[in-house]
């Protein structure tokens, strides 16, 4: 099943090209804050299943095209992001700037990314107006837990995965804590809707690539992470409570590059989804802690 927000906190069901409004079945009202809609969703989920599944068949369509996106989960507990996860994206870091720790992702652990950095599909991703500065776009599948708990264990992992989406890590390049380099207002879009895991059932093996202006720069596959999906999961949860709707970004393959403003940017993941966003360049965000050199 798809699951989409839109429309100021309405919750659909995709079908096709259409979505089916679900708001008033699954009690989410528009507009409200926080906006915590799909998280209720995704913690009845089993309750609301079969109900969901009725309405899309027999509730009234309208075509996607006539709504606006918005990234699935808006409010999620938090966003657990896994660096220098491909060994060929952790090679090129070291060939092209330098900037990246000797330690994979196996061995360094994970980051905690704002939540007020994720957007949706249909918003620009907004540059700050950072002088001598790469921002660069990071291709990356994004897991959607459905279930919470603490010392999950790795057989145990996918049994807590509700559903997948694509997502671009966007980053400001240099030695900055890299929280506060990923985590401007919209270096997290997420979309463009959210597909449960009986549809992707072969967690790892999922393809995934970016493109900027129809120049694919990422191209891989989950069987190439360092650290897999249950492992990401079992780590995670080794060190803090996982919850429904947290989401966990898988980190990204080679090929990351700059973005400039008038650029346009399009993920596409099998079996999740594909979303094109603008990228727009703003003249805000400058902080004197940027005007370091880079090395």
């Amino acid at each position: 099943m798809k699951l989409a927000s839109f429309d100021g906190g309405r919750i659909g069901v995709v079908v096709g090209d259409d979505i089916v409004d679900v708001s008033d079945l699954v009690n989410a009202t528009p507009d409200t804050w926080p906006p915590v809609g799909m998280l209720h969703v995704i913690d009845r989920f089993a309750a609301l299943r079969d109900k969901l599944e009725d309405h899309a068949q027999s509730g009234n369509r309208v075509p996607l095209s006539s709504v606006k996106l918005e990234t699935p989960v808006a409010w999620p507990n938090k966003v657990i992001a896994f660096p220098a996860n491909y060994h060929a994206h952790v090679e090129e870091m070291k060939r092209g700037t330098g900037l990246i720790s000797p330690f994979k992702a196996d061995g360094q652990g994970f980051f905690l990314k704002a939540n007020s950095s994720l957007s949706g599909p249909s918003e620009p991703i907004v540059l700050p107006a950072i002088a001598n500065r790469q921002i660069h776009h990071e291709c990356e599948l994004a897991i959607i837990l459905g279930k919470g708990g603490r010392e999950i264990s790795r057989a145990a992992a996918l049994e807590h995965v509700f559903g997948y989406a694509c997502l671009i890590d966007v980053v400001v390049r240099g030695k900055e804590e890299r929280v506060m380099r990923k985590s401007y207002d919209t270096f997290c879009p997420v979309g463009p809707y959210l597909v449960t895991a009986d549809e992707v059932p072969d967690y790892d093996a999922i393809d995934l690539q970016l493109s900027v202006n129809g120049e694919i720069r990422q191209k891989a596959s989950t069987r190439d992470l360092i650290v897999d999906i249950p492992e990401m999961i079992r780590m995670a949860s080794a060190v803090m409570t996982l919850y429904p709707g947290d989401i966990i970004a898988t980190g990204t393959p080679a090929g990351v590059g700059p973005l400039h403003g008038g650029d346009k940017v399009t993920i596409e993941i099998a079996g999740v989804g594909a979303m094109t966003l603008d990228v727009v360049q703003s003249q805000g965000g400058n902080h004197p802690v940027w005007d370091k050199p880079v090395n």
